[in-house]
């Protein structure tokens, strides 16, 4: 268990990543007929004479309804004033019905979160086209935070997916790289290690569901992908524990995969996506590497 010094660091993390303002989109589109099932859309600020990297956002919240993107349009704000192009995604998440034995909402829904991000991501080329026309979708790169990590990293691994899967397609997606932000990247540590109260148990359906659908929804099974990935995440997070990210590598070097594992120290679960600290300048620096 957490002391009490690391629980009060990061309820001020928490509370400075939330502090901020949302941010209103330039343009929001819609991939689906739900009211969730919608992109919004930054345009980069200062120098557009050239098109820009896109950067696709997929926000955290244990795939939770109480959480939605919009606390990460501060994030995707500071991205925008960092020269890129920015593609915030919604998605739908878990309903208000309590967890059997809990009292929280219900971690994701299955399949419609799966069934979303994939197609968000199937529409993106067109709306981005459209909506975003200062963006270079040639050079895009996905990022993620939290239960948004996973969502990032399951994104470009659609591949890899078994044959029966709906999303699975034929070829790796078109990606520059994946940057996944403190990711719930392994289902099975972070369920073994409770993590957001065994959301990733919920996310698949319940644990009598867990293992027969991890196939189809473990970034930790879906390895190699061929696509430039960097984990980051802070060594003195009490909300995903970086042993999560460090199973993940390990997967991705069983299977013959370098996946970059950047550990940040002092630096707790919310830090990654606060414009007000530090470590946002350096996960905007990781997005650089691979877009640029």
């Amino acid at each position: 268990m957490p002391d009490d010094a690391a629980v009060a660091r990061d309820a001020a993390e928490e509370a400075s990543a939330f502090s901020h303002p949302a941010v209103e989109p330039d343009t929001t589109a819609a991939y689906g007929a739900h009211p969730d099932q919608v992109v919004d859309f930054y345009a980069p600020r200062g120098d557009t004479a050239r098109p820009a990297p896109l950067v696709v956002v997929l926000h955290g919240g244990a795939w939770r309804a109480p959480y939605d993107r919009w606390h990460v349009t501060p994030f995707a704000d500071f991205l925008a004033r960092r020269g890129f192009a920015v593609a915030n995604v919604e998605y739908r998440r878990g309903s208000s019905i309590p967890a059997q034995g809990g009292t929280g909402p219900v971690a994701g829904r299955w399949p419609e979160t799966f069934d979303d991000v994939a197609a968000a991501f199937d529409a993106l080329p067109a709306l981005v086209c459209t909506a975003l026309p200062s963006a270079d979708p040639r050079r895009t790169v996905v990022t993620g935070h939290s239960a948004g990590g996973h969502l990032a990293l399951w994104a470009a691994a659609r591949h890899l997916l078994p044959a029966d899967a709906p999303w699975r397609t034929g070829r790796p997606a078109p990606l520059r790289g994946v940057v996944a932000l403190a990711p719930i990247a392994d289902l099975t540590v972070a369920e073994a290690l409770a993590v957001c109260g065994g959301a990733s148990a919920q996310l698949l359906g319940g644990e009598a569901k867990f293992k027969e659908r991890l196939p189809y929804a473990d970034p930790a099974a879906l390895l190699p992908t061929g696509i430039a990935t960097t984990v980051v995440q802070g060594r003195a997070d009490i909300t995903v524990p970086h042993a999560v990210a460090e199973a993940y590598a390990a997967a991705a070097a069983k299977a013959g995969e370098v996946v970059g594992l950047t550990l940040l120290e002092d630096v707790g679960h919310f830090p990654l996506i606060d414009p007000a600290a530090d470590a946002c300048a350096v996960v905007a620096e990781e997005i650089a590497q691979l877009a640029f």
